[in-house]
C-alpha cells in the first residue's frame, strides 16, 4: 500500500511558511463516536493540522483528570479498539492530514505488535505516541513500525539528562514531543522559563521537529511556544470544551471547533 509521510510534508510546508503546526489532542469516541467524529471534522476544518487521538484507556497514568475522564466518556459510552480505528477510517474520507494515536503499550502488546502497527497504518495513522513504553524498550515496536512506514514519537521531559537525548532522537521518527512542564497533562497559567533553551538544547542532537506540549491552553501561549518550537501541542483546552457542553452534545464541535480557531490564530497573531 502507499505510504505517504504526512508528517514529513506537514512540517516542510509549516517550514516553509515561517509557523509552527498546530497539533490539536481529543480522546476518540469521546463522548460517543458519531459526536467525536464531527469534532474530529471540526478541529481540523478549524486549522488543526495534525490531529492526536487520544486512544481510551481505563489507566491513564500520564493524563490529568480532564483526559482521564474523557477516556472514561469514550469507555462508557462502549467504544472499543475497533471503534479508534473507524473513526480513524471514517476521518480520512474527509481528510488527509497526519494522524498521531497518543497511546499506551498494553493496548498494543494486547492485540499483538504487528497486528496493531499494520492495522493502524491500513486504516490511515501516520505515527504512535506511546505514552509508557521508553525507547529502550521498544525495539519490536520501532522495527514493526519502520516495515510498515508508521513513526514512533518520543517524549523529551524536563527531567530527561542531556546526556540520554542522542539515545531517544536515535529511536524516534515522525517528530519529538518535549513535555514543557513536570507531572501530568492539564492547562496552566504560564509556561515553562527555560523552553526556548530546552528546546535548543534537543535541537543540539537532532533535525526532526520538536513540538511542545502540556498545559499550552491561551493563543499567547500557543504564539509563544510557536516561536521557539517547530509545533505546538492543545489538549486539554480542547477537551475541556467538550466536559463543559454535555448537556448539549449537538453544540460540541461547534463550541470545540470555535476555540481551536482561537487557538490557531496565536500563531499568526501580529
Amino acid at each position: 500500500m502507499d505510504n505517504p509521510d504526512r508528517i514529513a510534508k506537514l512540517f516542510s510546508d509549516c517550514k516553509d511558511n515561517g509557523r509552527a503546526a498546530f497539533v490539536g489532542y481529543v480522546c476518540a469516541c469521546d463522548p460517543d463516536f458519531n459526536t467525536s467524529l464531527e469534532i474530529s471534522r471540526s478541529l481540523i476544518d478549524n486549522g488543526v493540522d495534525l490531529l492526536e487521538l487520544g486512544v481510551p484507556f481505563s489507566d491513564p497514568l500520564a493524563d490529568g483528570l480532564t483526559n482521564q475522564l474523557a477516556a472514561q466518556r469514550a469507555l462508557e459510552s462502549g467504544s472499543n479498539q475497533s471503534d479508534v480505528f473507524r473513526l480513524v477510517e471514517e476521518i480520512r474520507k474527509h481528510s488527509d492530514v497526519p494522524i498521531v494515536f497518543y497511546t499506551y503499550y498494553n493496548l498494543i502488546f494486547s492485540q499483538g505488535i504487528e497486528e496493531y502497527v499494520t492495522r493502524s497504518r491500513e486504516v490511515g495513522v501516520d505515527g504512535l505516541l506511546t505514552l509508557d513504553l521508553p525507547p529502550e524498550e521498544a525495539t519490536e515496536l520501532i522495527e514493526a513500525s519502520r516495515s510498515h512506514g508508521m513513526k514512533n514519537v518520543f517524549i523529551i521531559a524536563p527531567t530527561t539528562p542531556e546526556d540520554r537525548i542522542p539515545y531517544i532522537v536515535e529511536q524516534a521518527s515522525g517528530f519529538l514531543y518535549y513535555v514543557s512542564r513536570e507531572g501530568v497533562t492539564g492547562e496552566r497559567k504560564d509556561l515553562a522559563g527555560d523552553l526556548s533553551e530546552r528546546v535548543e538544547t534537543i535541537r543540539k542532537y537532532t533535525e526532526l521537529p520538536v513540538v511542545v506540549g502540556f498545559g499550552i491552553s491561551t493563543p499567547s501561549q500557543v504564539r509563544s511556544v510557536g516561536q521557539v518550537a517547530d509545533g505546538v501541542v492543545v489538549g486539554s483546552a480542547l477537551v475541556n470544551c467538550i466536559s463543559g457542553n454535555l448537556p448539549e452534545p449537538a453544540s460540541i464541535p461547534g463550541v470545540i471547533g470555535e476555540r481551536a480557531a482561537e487557538l490557531v490564530g496565536g500563531l499568526t497573531a501580529g
